[in-house]
């Protein structure tokens, strides 16, 4: 009996232990940005298009809806007018979400600064549900809890696992097939010559 235990252990450790050895330097990074591409990235992008105006030049333009979404209680208390609400702090702070909404995705399904954006899109995520909970309050099902035997929430388990495959790139990098990679590659070669 002993035998086959040491066997089955043996061809799990070989078998496991090969598959780790292939995909360690590339393969988590990669399934992570992929992972944020799949559910995240059109979501972001779309979310940070309410923010900008019409048409290629309105990117250039930061919309009121902008200001509704991210900063309503400066709203408010200018009456109602968007341009009513001081650019420091209130107009810098909507600027830097919307910006950053369109950015910090980017950056990370094509594998640039990966390491980075990931953290900024942790932080991101943090200001969005903050912002969720406590300026839109949201209801508590929205959300929700951990450890519960609900596993829909929209903000508890929801984006924890949205804060996974960034963590991922944040602890092992962006994999080999990325830009990072890339200019890691060029700066070797180049350091090297």
């Amino acid at each position: 009996m002993r035998s086959a235990i040491d066997f089955l252990t043996s061809l799990h450790d070989r078998v496991f232990g090969f598959l780790e050895r292939i995909g360690d330097a590339w393969l988590l990074g990669l399934i992570a940005r992929f992972a944020f591409a799949a559910v995240l990235w059109v979501y972001f992008l779309n979310s940070a298009r309410t923010k900008v105006g019409d048409g290629f030049l309105g990117f250039f333009s930061i919309s009121p809806g902008a200001y509704y979404q991210i900063a309503l209680p400066a709203v408010e208390a200018a009456g109602g007018d968007v341009d009513a609400v001081a650019f420091l702090p209130w107009g810098l702070i909507v600027a830097m979400g919307t910006y950053a909404e369109f950015l910090l995705p980017l950056l990370i399904v094509i594998g640039l600064f990966s390491r980075l954006a990931a953290l900024g899109m942790i932080g991101f995520i943090a200001v969005q549900t903050f912002v969720d909970i406590t300026v839109h309050q949201i209801g508590a099902e929205a959300i929700g809890g951990w450890f519960d035997r609900f596993p829909d929430s929209v903000i508890a388990d929801q984006r924890l696992l949205w804060i996974v495959p960034l963590s991922v790139i944040i602890l092992q990098g962006p994999g080999l097939l990325s830009v990072d990679a890339l200019l890691s590659r060029f700066r070797l070669a180049t350091y090297r010559a």
